[in-house]
């Protein structure tokens, strides 16, 4: 009897998919980093796995979380989060995520998120043109997603 319920417990454990065991990383919404850099998420760079979500936390007030549109994988559903509130974003589209504070877009508030393995769309991401400070560190953000 021991032996057919463990057998049936490894079935179980076989057939629960991967989203079952999805992380929820959390990413800060700061008026300065602990760089000293003012207007950042931190961090502002992950890389996660399809089904995995991201907690944005306004840390600080007056900050907001959303997508650049034309910084997403094909078929990726936009979102927008509300000033002052946290928002969280389950990612299931493999590819390079742009991420912005609307506010503080021009002053660099923006983060990159890779999920999965697939950068078909980092090309597209890097010929993007941002306001001002966001255009400065944009390009060390996309340099580390992992082709």
């Amino acid at each position: 009897m021991k032996l057919q319920t463990l057998l049936t417990a490894a079935a179980i454990a076989i057939a629960v998919p991967a989203a079952g065991f999805a992380e929820d990383h959390q990413v800060h919404m700061l008026n300065r980093g602990a760089d000293g850099q003012m207007m950042v998420f931190e961090p502002a760079f992950l890389q996660i796995e399809p089904g995995d979500t991201v907690t944005f936390l306004p840390t600080d007030p007056s900050h907001n979380a959303e997508s650049i549109p034309s910084m997403m994988p094909e078929g990726a559903e936009t979102f927008r989060g509300r000033i002052n509130q946290e928002i969280t974003v389950t990612f299931d589209q493999e590819g390079v995520y742009g991420i912005k504070c609307l506010p503080h877009y021009g002053l660099g508030m923006v983060a990159v998120i890779q999920v999965g393995d697939d950068t078909a769309n980092l090309e597209a991401a890097r010929s993007v043109r941002h306001p001002a400070r966001a255009n400065q560190r944009m390009p060390e953000l996309l340099s580390q997603v992992q082709e």
